[in-house]
């Protein structure tokens, strides 16, 4: 039986507006991803995709409910505490890349090695490794101006990738890319997978459908199905 990485339990967030007035955005939400899994949270705007992925990557505490990351209850765990399993077991890539203009490629997949205190020749041979993984070899120094959206967000994944997370977590990853560059990144999704990588990724894009193995549509703040496959169906 497979461990599982990521797991909710009876899950509800709602947000205090004031004058008495509540807004629920999540209801009742169960799932499980497990080690080695690829799965997708699928959902229109407002459906309550953007808070379920700041719920499981710690970044918001839900109302009521739990969150589990390798087993352990992040919901009680101190901020401190959090955002140390948030920087050990989780890499999270971002629809608007969030790299830094300043900084090169192989810097930007590096910074997390920074905040980690890792000696600078080990992050940038780590972060060099991680590009090449991800056919960026030949844009190791280029800044991200000099880039493609879908080189950018190579770059994101990478530096999501550079401190070996439990599980990446992907918000819209191909939010802003044509589709020809989308689906290039979902190739890239899913050739990190079938090496290894357990991945989960929350978008409207209904191609990634065709990859993955688990697939979550959320409406209204609760899940309304939940499927699961053992191969890929394009296969």
């Amino acid at each position: 039986m497979k461990k599982e990485v990521l797991k909710l339990e009876n899950v509800s967030k709602v947000y205090d507006m004031g004058e008495g007035i509540e807004v629920t955005a999540l209801s009742g939400i169960n799932l499980t991803v497990s080690e080695g899994d690829f799965a997708c949270v699928l959902g229109p705007s407002g459906s309550g995709k953007s808070t379920l992925l700041h719920i499981m990557g710690i970044l918001d505490r839900p109302t009521e409910g739990r969150v589990y990351i390798d087993g352990k209850d992040t919901t009680k765990m101190t901020p401190e505490e959090q955002a140390r399993i948030r920087g050990l077991k989780i890499g999270f890539v971002f629809q608007a890349y969030n790299l830094v203009p300043s900084l090169r490629a192989w810097e930007n997949v590096a910074l997390p090695l920074v905040i980690q205190g890792v000696p600078a020749e080990d992050r940038k041979k780590k972060a060099v490794a991680i590009l090449k993984e991800l056919d960026m070899s030949d844009r190791l120094d280029h800044y991200p101006s000099q880039l493609s959206g879908g080189q950018r967000q190579r770059i994101a994944i990478g530096r999501a990738l550079v401190n070996d997370p439990t599980i990446i977590l992907a918000d819209e990853p191909t939010g802003n890319l044509d589709s020809k560059t989308g689906k290039e990144v979902l190739e890239a999704f899913k050739a990190l997978h079938d090496s290894g990588r357990t991945i989960l990724v929350i978008t409207h894009d209904e191609d990634i459908t065709k990859i993955a193995h688990t697939i979550i549509r959320i409406k209204d703040g609760k899940i309304t199905e939940t499927k699961r496959f053992h191969t890929h169906k394009g296969d």
